[in-house]
This record gives structure tokens, C-alpha cells and sequence, in this order.
């Protein structure tokens, strides 16, 4: 089973990364480099050369414009979707739920809605450059808004007792209540119009991204079951 599970999470992951990587390549990497062009002449304005050069070191290795951006970029989105459909995986087999195209996508969706719609409420994908607060407060939020979602989502659409259902609705609200952290200062080197095209276009990627995730594990899945049986005595 296990290894069935891992071939399964590789194999769909792969897929759906590659394709996903080179959606991105048109979508979300250029407003990345269009962003980057406003941090380097902020960072030109106030520093000079030698702020610069000391905000590079601060920020340690980056991939080179061209080929290798977007080789990191696919690598790192395919290593992503393979933990994406390991994950789905898991928490399918752990809820005793049928692992098939449809019913797969739809857990995609829904993982979708704890780690990526519910977090963007409070915090938006941001591009270099953005007016951000402090990261370990912001990782805290976002993993405890995603686990709260995702949580308050199975109670809704899993268990029928009303007074589960309303706890359902109180852990998906509370994150919401507390709010995530804000920045110190709001000031960015971002215009707002392309700040605002990045946030909606990253979510619909990462939409897209689990959904297919979500699908590619069941039709995977499903062959492999298939070919187990014909193979069979």
C-alpha cells in the first residue's frame, strides 16, 4: 500500500507540477520579474550600489533570469505537487473515501479553500517588494487558519450532528476573528494594480493546482488498481 501510495503522489505530482510550472512561466513569473524591477530601484534610490549589493546578500541565492529561474521554478513546483498529492492521499485513506477522479478533485478543491482561500483573507500572495509583518507570527496564522479550514470543512460536509457542524463553523470564522498579522508599515515598492493581478492570478493557479492534483491522483490511482487486477491469477 505504501509503496502503491508514494508511486501514485509521483506520478500525479510530476505531471500536474510540470504542467502547473509552465502555466506559471506565463502568469505569475512575469509579474514576479516585473515586481522585482520596482524592489531593485527602490533598494538604487535609498542605498545605492552598496544597499544593493548588501540586500543580495540578505537575501542569499537567487536563481539567474532565463533558464535557470525557470528550471528552479519547475523544480520546486513539482517537488511541491508531489507533496500535495501525498498529502491528498493520505488524508483520503485516513477518511475511508474512494479514491476516484471526481471524488479526488473535489477534496483538491477543498484543500484548496483551507490553504489557499481562507489564508489569502488575511494574507494575499505577495510580490517582492510587498509591506509584510513579522514571519514567524504570519506562519503561525496561515498554518493555523489552513488546519482550522480544513478541520471546520470535514465537520460541514462529513459528520451529520448539527452541534459538529456549528463547531465546523466556528473553527473556520475564528482565525478570521483573530486576524493575521499586519505589517509594521504599509509602505511598498509594488504598485497596487500589479500587487492586485499577482494575488488573483497565484490563487487561481493554486486552485488549479489542487484540483488537478486532486484528479491526477484518482485517474492514477485508478490504473494502477486496474493494472494490479488484470495482472492478477
Amino acid at each position: 500500500m505504501i509503496q502503491r501510495l508514494l508511486m501514485v503522489g509521483v506520478i500525479a505530482g510530476l505531471a500536474v507540477g510540470l504542467a502547473i510550472a509552465a502555466l506559471q512561466h506565463v502568469t505569475t513569473t512575469p509579474l514576479i520579474v516585473a515586481a522585482e524591477v520596482y524592489e531593485t530601484a527602490a533598494e538604487h534610490a535609498h542605498g545605492g550600489d552598496a544597499g544593493a549589493h548588501e540586500q543580495a546578500e540578505a537575501h542569499g541565492w537567487e536563481p539567474a533570469p532565463g533558464l535557470e529561474r525557470t528550471a528552479a521554478t519547475s523544480v520546486a513546483t513539482s517537488v511541491t505537487a508531489i507533496g500535495y498529492a501525498l498529502v491528498l492521499l493520505a488524508l483520503m485513506l485516513l477518511a475511508n473515501e474512494p479514491i476516484e477522479p471526481g471524488r479526488a478533485a473535489l477534496w483538491g478543491a477543498c484543500a484548496f479553500a483551507a490553504t489557499g482561500l481562507a489564508t489569502s483573507l488575511g494574507l494575499a500572495p505577495e510580490l517582492p517588494g510587498s509591506a509584510v509583518g513579522d514571519l514567524v507570527s504570519r506562519q503561525i496564522w496561515w498554518v493555523a487558519t489552513a488546519a482550522a479550514t480544513g478541520s471546520g470543512l470535514f465537520a460541514l460536509l462529513r459528520i451529520e450532528a448539527p452541534l459538529v457542524k456549528l463547531a465546523g463553523v466556528a473553527l473556520i470564522a475564528a482565525p478570521h476573528l483573530v486576524g493575521a498579522p499586519e505589517p509594521a508599515a504599509h509602505a511598498s515598492t509594488v504598485p497596487a494594480e500589479l500587487a492586485a493581478r499577482f494575488a488573483a492570478t497565484s490563487l487561481v493557479v493554486h486552485a488549479l493546482t489542487w484540483i488537478l492534483v486532486g484528479a491526477g491522483v484518482g485517474f492514477v490511482w485508478r490504473f494502477l488498481a486496474k493494472e494490479t487486477t488484470e495482472a492478477a491469477p
